[in-house]
């Protein structure tokens, strides 16, 4: 009898799922949202065992890219990429980018066949939530303890040494967290200090406003995400005493390109 209920139940959900997708905003929202990291979750259990064979290697992380990249056809989004020929070079680079949502990462993934050799940094707190956490610490990637000042810049400045031997590259979200009002933020000195000390130059990724993504209103309609590539800064021969002039000159580029594709998307 209990096995007939569990049968009923399930029916009755498989037929409610796909009417309260197409009706309801709200419904939509965490639906998609829930797809999206199920998705993620899922590809990540499935490549952790391969991943186990050469741990912390970075090259995980393109083969991340190409499968999980295939979530957006499964939440309705397409990715235009522009400008590709910059971050497809085989140099190091310290990559800046704004950052909105969750879904950036999902626009990373696209962009990791191209990248190939490119590292992340993320918050210490990620690793646990795992399968999620333990497949990005196979694939390399750089957990930063926010609490721990002394022991982040130890970590960083490892980094940039090995990025630079190892020409791979190195992508930072500089505004410190999500935001997602229909603007950039002003960042945080840490991207550009990395790129200034290390003489590395800085390459700003931006993705266009999520206009069909509203998280007060809970509404997650089908859209077209795009990201644009802009051409290197050069830190050569800048000092720390230039780091905020190469700040605001990051920030200034990456806000009129935001605003620029966010007219023409609306157009």
């Amino acid at each position: 009898m209990i096995e007939s209920y569990k049968e009923i139940f399930l029916a009755v959900c498989l037929l409610i799922l796909p009417l309260l997708y197409k009706t309801s905003d709200v419904s939509r929202y965490y639906l998609k949202y829930t797809i999206y990291i199920s998705y993620c979750m899922f590809v990540a259990l499935i490549l952790i065992p391969f991943f186990c064979l050469r741990p912390r290697n970075i090259k995980n992380l393109e083969i991340s890219g190409r499968i999980c990249s295939f979530a957006s056809t499964l939440i309705s989004l397409k990715y235009e990429l522009r400008n590709t020929q910059y971050i497809a070079e085989d140099k190091s680079y310290i990559i800046v980018s704004n950052h909105q949502s969750m879904l950036d990462i999902l626009g990373m993934f696209h962009l990791w066949p191209i990248m190939k050799k490119c590292n992340a940094i993320s918050k210490n707190e990620v690793f646990y939530a795992w399968p999620l956490g333990l497949g990005a610490w196979l694939c390399g990637l750089i957990f930063i303890p926010r609490d721990n000042v002394e022991k982040s810049k130890q970590i960083m400045t490892e980094t940039c040494e090995k990025i630079k031997k190892e020409k791979t590259k190195l992508w930072i979200f500089p505004e410190g967290k999500r935001f997602s009002d229909g603007k950039i933020h002003p960042f945080k000195k840490g991207a550009f200090h990395l790129a200034i000390s290390s003489e590395l130059p800085i390459l700003p990724v931006v993705f266009n406003q999520y206009s069909f993504l509203d998280h007060k209103k809970k509404t997650f309609d089908p859209g077209t995400v795009i990201v644009t590539i802009l051409p290197p800064i050069s830190t050569a021969g800048k000092t720390l005493d230039d780091l905020e002039d190469v700040l605001e000159d990051t920030h200034k580029k990456m806000s009129t390109t935001f605003y620029e594709v966010n007219k023409e998307y609306r157009s």
